[in-house]
């Protein structure tokens, strides 16, 4: 069984260390199960996208959505910043490095990251990520904070992202407009 593991930086992330069965053919591995979130909603979407090593995803938050990441190939940083109001842990920022590690091996974790916690990703190797959502895709709730927000302190390990537009053009943390702030434990 998996071992799932709550932020020690940010309230309500949770970390998911899967079981790995194997034998001399490979190996088998449960990426995600909804037992592990008792507190989370269904997850109804599933989506994929694979970015090549420089480019930098994010930073991305919405207020009703929760994703569930997975990279099975390549390795990503992830970075995640709380900007829920009201959270214990607003304004916290954590990275954290999935899939195929420095010596080699892969580690295979997973992270839950529930709404209001802004999210991206910077492509250490050509990568693929994997991503289960709790709501349909909503452009409302398809909302962005500046990658480089130095109130978030970032450390993407990327010298010179690659961007998309959308991502250059995100506002700093000061200046998300009142009706898009999340707020600690409001879902809807």
């Amino acid at each position: 069984m998996a071992t799932i593991t709550e932020s020690n930086v940010i309230k309500g992330v949770q970390i998911v260390e899967p079981a790995m069965h194997g034998d001399e053919r490979g190996f088998f591995i449960e990426t995600y199960r909804r037992e592990w979130f008792p507190l989370g909603r269904e997850m109804i979407q599933g989506n994929r996208g694979d970015r090549t090593q420089g480019s930098v995803v994010g930073l991305h938050y919405h207020l009703h959505q929760a994703d569930y990441w997975y990279v099975p190939y390549g390795r990503c940083r992830v970075v995640l910043h709380d900007l829920r109001e009201g959270s214990p842990t607003d304004g916290a920022t954590q990275t954290i490095d999935l899939g195929l590690q420095p010596d080699g091996r892969h580690d295979h974790r997973g992270v839950f990251i529930p709404p209001g916690v802004a999210h991206g990703f910077a492509a250490l190797t050509d990568m693929t990520i994997t991503y289960l959502v709790d709501g349909y895709y909503n452009p409302k709730d398809e909302l962005g904070l500046m990658w480089n927000d130095p109130a978030v302190k970032a450390d993407w390990g990327i010298a010179e992202p690659i961007l998309s537009k959308r991502d250059q053009a995100n506002p700093n943390r000061a200046g998300i407009p009142d009706q898009f702030r999340p707020h600690f434990g409001l879902r809807s």
